[in-house]
């Protein structure tokens, strides 16, 4: 939360609320949304590698399709996104169209509302990957309870 508060993201605010609003039942593609340019703040100036960096970052934190779909909304310099498998196509195109839609929108568009309204869907996607087997935290150390205790 403090990343995406010092990076000021009202354009991922605006992108994360329309696919809330086009896609209310897909809360990894929202956060997709949300999320796509953290890796600029994580590593400024790496913008050729910046949805890589953010897929890194997030991949532990809130699952592989979170990261995916953060890594493969980059515009790829040769296939363009071509050969994606069919639901994640159909999210990319999704997650590109509503960034595109929100940059278009900066003045006119619906109410984006503010970060802390996402807190609730972080933690709840971020729970929910921890319990599917993704194991460690961001740092590579392990997440939850020590085997053997509570």
């Amino acid at each position: 939360m403090e990343l995406l508060r010092a990076g000021r993201g009202d354009h991922a605010l605006r992108t994360a609320a329309l696919l809330r609003r086009s896609h209310p039942a897909d809360k990894e593609l929202q956060l997709a949304g949300l999320l796509q340019d953290i890796g600029r703040m994580l590593r400024p100036g790496d913008g050729a590698r910046h949805a890589v960096l953010a897929a890194q970052a997030l991949r532990p934190l809130l699952g592989e399709r979170v990261a995916r779909l953060v890594r493969l909304q980059a515009p790829a310099p040769a296939a363009g996104g071509a050969g994606l498998p069919g639901e994640d196509a159909e999210a990319v195109a999704a997650l590109r169209q509503a960034r595109e839609a929100a940059g278009a929108s900066a003045a006119s568009g619906p109410d984006a509302g503010v970060l802390e309204d996402w807190r609730g869907l972080l933690e709840l996607v971020a729970a929910g990957s921890c319990r599917a087997g993704n194991a460690t935290g961001p740092l590579g150390s392990p997440r939850g309870p020590v085997s053997g205790t509570r």
